[in-house]
This record gives structure tokens, sequence and C-alpha cells, in this order.
């Protein structure tokens, strides 16, 4: 590990912007997509309407001029169109039925089948109602725990909540046990291990470098022994495997643990250096400023940091939460409404339903998994590849968003993951920085910027999709599409570099020259990720050359290219009139 992980620095205090808002069949999320370093300044919360750029601010809206008025026509027959073409292909009649009819299962919407094969998300669809039997349980439990305590104590004026961490360990080791069974014991040797590098080492330059060395080394371990049976650690603990609890393979989702594990680690070690802001007095805090700034010492102490790498509602998938942004909640608990809750939960049954008549009208995931689109016209591939995209990005929205709830509902408030549409993006950077956001944020302050940052961002890029790529999966698919996102940001960085919008972004010209480059970003994230998480390398071959194989894929390319560039200038407009109306987002 080199010196540059011996020396980090934590990153900017400036506050963050507005926030939008896997599991085998048995049950946690394994592996999810992430996503790219936020490169740019971000504008905090707080200041959506006094932090806008004035040009910006100023520009008329273009939704009543006649070109707009040709897009949304456009858009009007493009929509129903992407539509009608996966739906035809999934109905019984259709020639390749019987290809992949067999992956079906019976649905509840209109007599239709439902496609759930994907395994991810089918592990968490199924398993919904006991997580949320879990989570009422957790919350039921903490209302009598705190009534206790008032009891027990209603002589004391408390501000914070810290009384609640010895309940969120106890209830999280009884969850992680049945879970995981007998391995709870190894998470949280694991765990104990991790602890004692950081107290070890404390300010001292190696303490970084260990407990990187000693985390990635615990992965690919995890990885190489399926998770360390008793019997072949010792033979007379074999009857400890028999005890498996409901989901045994914890190693699975181990990936998300670690990052909590260092994040405790170079936050205790930021502390003991004394790096970042101190303490800000009895002021709020926004969310940046719960990353940045350090807890007196005494406070990263063995219990917070077990409450805190095995808190339930965020153990199995995230979001991602720092631990210095953790415990400053439960020392300055935030204000959450019931109403933001009451809307979050509305967002997520939408979100939910929009999944389900998905998979009851369009069978795009069996037909991807049966290999059926062979014959298929380049448009049927096409939304056969844009339709799993749309689906990817569903099944990751819905657990980040039970999970974010079930913290919400506890009064925690982790970053939100999912900040755009998948299908609302133009920017490479903008698309990574709106997708994990958690995550996102977590490569920034611990990967990202200890490597230098900006200095140096192709590189530093490369080297930090290699680490999510194979942090992910250790698989070459998953390292082709590290190393794909990593070439494929190239071409916005050179066009931001040689035509600069403090230059000439009041040319006419401007905007359709960057909408033409919007539409090439488009199609390059589209295929790093069809590669990464659909169809992997050989199965992008096949849509490449059914694409540009033939005359019909050539026209058919020259109509996707006019559509997207169509959608691209209503991204654009859509952006101008979320600043129009004090939003300022950099996505």
């Amino acid at each position: 590990m080199n010196d540059s992980l011996s020396l980090p620095q934590p990153v900017s205090s400036t506050p963050t912007p507005t926030r939008q808002h896997f599991i085998e069949d048995r049950i946690p999320f394994v592996k999810q997509p992430m996503r790219l370093v936020d490169l740019t300044i971000e504008i905090p919360s707080n200041a959506r309407s006094t932090s806008l750029p004035s040009e910006s601010s100023r520009k008329p809206s273009r939704w009543g001029t006649l070109e707009f008025r040709f897009y949304l026509v456009v858009l009007c027959l493009a929509l129903p169109v992407m539509i009608w073409i996966p739906t035809t292909l999934s109905n019984p009649s259709h020639r390749s039925w019987p290809k992949y009819h067999s992956l079906l299962d019976e649905g509840w919407l209109f007599g239709r089948s439902i496609d759930n094969s994907d395994s991810q998300y089918r592990s968490f669809r199924n398993n919904i109602p006991i997580l949320a039997v879990v989570a009422t349980l957790f919350l039921t439990l903490k209302f009598a725990w705190n009534r206790l305590y008032a009891l027990t104590n209603s002589d004391v004026l408390h501000k914070d909540h810290l009384h609640l961490i010895p309940f969120n360990l106890f209830f999280s080791i009884i969850f992680l046990f049945g879970l995981h069974g007998a391995s709870v014991v190894k998470v949280i040797a694991i765990l104990l291990v991790n602890y004692s590098i950081a107290k070890a080492c404390g300010s001292s330059k190696v303490g970084p470098a260990l407990t990187w060395i000693f985390n990635i080394g615990i992965l690919f371990l995890n990885d190489r022994y399926n998770g360390y049976r008793f019997g072949s650690l010792l033979p007379s603990l074999e009857m400890l495997d028999a005890i498996e609890g409901f989901y045994p393979r914890w190693y699975i989702n181990f990936n998300i643990t670690m990052l909590r594990l260092i994040s405790f680690n170079m936050d205790y070690y930021w502390a003991c250096r004394k790096v970042g802001s101190s303490e800000p007095g009895t002021t709020t805090l926004h969310q940046k400023q719960r990353q940045t700034v350090s807890h007196p010492e005494e406070m990263y102490t063995c219990i917070n940091y077990l409450s805190y790498a095995l808190y339930s509602p965020l153990y199995i998938a995230g979001p991602i939460i720092s631990f210095n942004d953790f415990l400053w909640q439960f020392r300055r608990p935030l204000s959450i409404t019931r109403s933001s809750v009451a809307r979050y939960f509305v967002r997520f049954l939408f979100s939910l339903l929009t999944m389900e008549f998905i998979l009851h009208f369009m069978y795009v995931v069996a037909i991807k998994d049966m290999k059926a689109w062979i014959g298929y016209t380049p448009a049927e591939i096409s939304m056969i590849g844009f339709w799993n995209l749309i689906i990817v990005w569903l099944k990751l929205l819905l657990p980040w968003r039970f999970f974010r709830l079930w913290a919400l509902l506890d009064g925690i408030d982790p970053p939100e993951n999912m900040v755009r549409c998948m299908a609302n993006n133009y920017s490479t950077f903008g698309f990574w920085r709106s997708w994990h956001r958690s995550y996102n944020l977590w490569v920034i302050r611990y990967i990202y910027v200890p490597l230098g940052g900006i200095k140096n961002v192709l590189v530093n890029t490369v080297l930090v999709f290699t680490f999510v790529a194979l942090w992910h999966d250790l698989t070459f698919k998953l390292l082709a599409w590290g190393w794909l996102v990593s070439l494929f940001v190239v071409p916005e960085m050179l066009a931001r570099f040689f035509l600069p919008p403090s230059r000439y972004s009041s040319e006419p010209w401007y905007r359709h020259v960057c909408a033409l480059g919007a539409v090439f970003n488009i199609l390059l994230m589209m295929t790093a990720n069809l590669v990464g998480f659909v169809i992997g390398t050989d199965g992008i071959k096949f849509f490449v050359g059914q694409l540009f194989g033939t005359m019909e894929g050539y026209r058919f390319m020259i109509v996707v290219i006019s559509c997207l560039f169509v959608g691209v200038q209503l991204m654009f407009e859509y952006r101008e009139e979320e600043m129009r109306n004090g939003i300022y987002r950099r996505c």
C-alpha cells in the first residue's frame, strides 16, 4: 500500500446537494452495481434558492417554442413504440414464446404471467413480507426500549439518542444470528480484528495501509474459502455448520460490511490526527459536515463501532453511511417529519408497482437469459437491452429504498442511492453521481481524494473502477465493465476541455453540439452496463453485430440517434426548469 493511502485527506466540507429521492432466494442482496466519483463542487440542501447561478436562473423557458413542441411530439410518438415492442415480444402468440416461457411464474395482474426470473430481485420480492415483519419488530422493540429508558431516567434531560446504541447492537446480533446462524461468530471475529488494527495504530501512518490490506484480503479469502466452514477450521466444531440460519452464506454480502469497517478505521485515524473540521459546538450539521467533522477520540468505542457495522436496517444492502455520520445522528438527532417519511413510503410503493407492471407485461429478463432474441430485428434487440437496463435500475432502487425507509422510520437518514431515473441521464459523470450515490460518496472520501482526486483524474478513475469491479465480483465481466467505464469517461473529459461552457455556452450552436456528444455518451453508458450487468461481452458482440451488420441496423441506428438527440434536448431543458425552480443538482 503506497504512501498516498497512508496520508489521506478527508473530502471538502462543502455541503451535499438536495436529494430526491441482493438476497438470493432466501435473503440478502448480493453485489450491487456501483458508480463513479463526484468530481464537482456540490450545493447545500439549505441553499437551493440562494446558490443558483444567476446566468442559469435568467434563461427563459423553451417549452413553448416551436422547437420544443416538435420535441414533445417526437417523445409522444416514440414512448408508445418503446413500450409496444417488448410487450409484443412477450405475448404467448409470439414465435419465441416456447424458448423462455418455462422461466415465467404465475402472476397477479390481469391474468398474466410474471417474469420473476432475475434471482437478485426475486429474492428481495419474495422476502418483502418477512423483511417488513422484522422491521416492524425492530421499531416496536425500540419504542419499548425508549419508554423504559424514559421511566428509569425521568430526572435526566437527554438531547441525544446514545442510549439506543446498546439496543441496536443487541437487536443486530439477534438479527444476524437469524440470518447467518453460528456464522455470526465469524462476522464478529473479523470485526474485532479490524477494530484492533484501528486502536493499535491510532494516528500511525501504517494504520490506513493495514486497514486496506486486511479488508481486501478478507474479501478475497471469503470468496476463496466460501465463508470458512467450521469443520474445515476445526473438525470438532463441525456441528456448528448445521446451525445455518436463514441465509448461511454470510460472505456474499460481506462486501457491504467491509465498507463500514474501512470507514470506521479511517474516520478514527483522521480523528487521531486532528484532520478536518473541529466539533462545531451546538450548531446543526448537514450531511457533508456529519461525514467530515470528527468526534472526540473517546467516542470511537467498540460498542459504537459494532452498533454501526451491524446496524440492522442497513446491514443487508445499505445505503452506506460513514461512521462519523452515523454517530452524529445519535449525538444530534435529526428532525425527520412523519409527512416526509409517509411521502417516501408512497414513492417506494409506486416504484414497486411500476416494477410489477413491467415484469407482468415485458418478459425481457427471461428472453435475455434464454437468448431467445435470435431472429429479432435491430429495434427488438435494442428494446430488449434497454428494458433490461431499466429493470436493473429498478431492482436496485427498490431494496435500497426499502432499507432506507426502515432507517428513516428509526430516525437515521442515510444518503438516497438513486437520485435520478436511469433514462434521465446524458452525462457520464452525472450518471455515476446519481446511481448508488452512497457508495459514490464513500469512494470519494476513502479512495478518490486520498489518491489525489482531480490531480490525476484518469489514473484515479481507472484505479477506482478496478476496485469497484473487483469489490462487486471477482469475474472478468465486472472487470471489463470497470475498464470500459474508465475508458468511456475520456470523451466527455476531452469535450469539456476543448469546448468549455464558460467560453461557448452563449453560442447558439453550443447546445446542439453538446446534445450530439450526450447521445454518444448515452450509447457508451448503455454498452458498458449491458456488458457488466446484463449480457456480458459475448452478448454485446451479438447485439453490435445485429445492429451494424445489416442495412436495417444502420437505418435503425439513425432513428435511435435522432430520438436520443430529442431526448437529450428535453433533459437539458428539464434541468433548466429545475434551476428556475430553485433546484440545482450536479447530475
